[in-house]
């Protein structure tokens, strides 16, 4: 099979129609140019080049070949260039999981930042609860994961993104919606509908404390996983419910919400997390990239979190 440096050789010589010039074009010597070439033509089964002392021109299966040559080396070229990219991480393809609260707010200014400043990156976005999220990632399904705490997994590392309040949402005449904010205190013996404790672990969690620091109990409780389908209830005015400030994007007819007062945290976070150890050069692009962009992403810090980049990050 001929090689790339022939096909370089004959369409250098197909151009030029001059042996010498293209010789001295390639930085060698005209007689190691004309065994290249005969090499080639044996290779190929014909006469490319129709030589004489007068002057060079191709052969009708010489002038098919030169198109092809071309192509081959264009191909070449960019299978050169792309494996370089893949290998920097400029190009190539993520997957990131996300929370569906997080896709009312933070993720669409993630995602819109990454297409910015790595346009040939191919991005693949799953819906997942955080707890799927950390064990597709701890699997190597997902590169990264937008998902609420805890990330106590063993060799995954994350980074506190984002921090909003908690709201109270409630049916639009419910007496409460008539506050401009309202104390915990007053939705003592309300009908709640909340996150279940292992599907939404993180969200049920924060409300529990909320109500166990207040002192206060609801009269009944409905379990639902999903944001939007906890709006859709409270609108029903089938009860009230706790809900970060990402519903907020929701709009949901007859459901206002509230600024909470509470003596409990009534923040909600959301994390940043990936595998320490990964073979996808596009995952330590992307993590260099993003550090430069936190700012303009909202990012909040904190000291119960390890640190994405520059090596500062840890297993927790």
């Amino acid at each position: 099979m001929f090689e790339l440096n022939q096909l370089r050789c004959f369409v250098t010589v197909a151009e030029m129609l001059h042996f010498r010039r293209a010789a001295a074009h390639l930085n060698m010597t005209q007689p190691p140019l004309s065994r290249q070439i005969q090499l080639l033509e044996q290779e190929v089964g014909a006469v490319l080049l129709d030589r004489s002392t007068r002057r060079v021109r191709l052969t009708p299966a010489g002038q098919v070949f030169l198109r092809a040559a071309r192509q081959m080396l264009q191909a070449a070229e960019n299978a050169a260039r792309d494996a370089r990219r893949v290998a920097r991480g400029e190009s190539g393809e993520i997957t990131i999981a996300f929370t569906a609260t997080s896709s009312y707010a933070y993720l669409p200014r993630l995602v819109s930042v990454i297409r910015a400043r790595m346009p040939e990156l191919e991005l693949t976005l799953r819906e997942m609860v955080s707890s799927a999220q950390l064990d597709a990632l701890q699997a190597g399904a997902i590169d990264f994961a937008l998902c609420r705490p805890p990330v106590a997994r063993a060799g995954l590392r994350a980074v506190r993104v984002h921090r909003e309040p908690l709201l109270l949402a409630v049916p639009g005449d419910h007496p409460l919606a008539e506050k401009a904010s309202i104390n915990i205190e007053d939705v003592s013996g309300e009908p709640l509908i909340t996150y279940p404790p292992i599907e939404g672990r993180y969200f049920h969690d924060l409300v529990a404390s909320l109500y166990h620091v207040a002192g206060i109990a609801p009269s009944r409780v409905q379990y639902i996983t999903q944001a939007h389908s906890i709006m859709a209830l409270v609108g029903a005015g089938i009860g009230i419910a706790v809900v970060p400030q990402a519903a907020e994007r929701l709009q949901q007819a007859g459901v206002v919400l509230r600024p909470l007062q509470s003596a409990a945290n009534a923040t909600a976070d959301l994390m940043f997390a990936l595998r320490i150890n990964t073979e996808n050069p596009a995952v330590a692009a992307v993590e260099a990239m993003l550090e430069q962009e936190w700012p303009a992403l909202g990012y909040v810090g904190g000291k119960d979190v390890s640190d994405i980049g520059r090596g500062r990050g840890s297993a927790v």
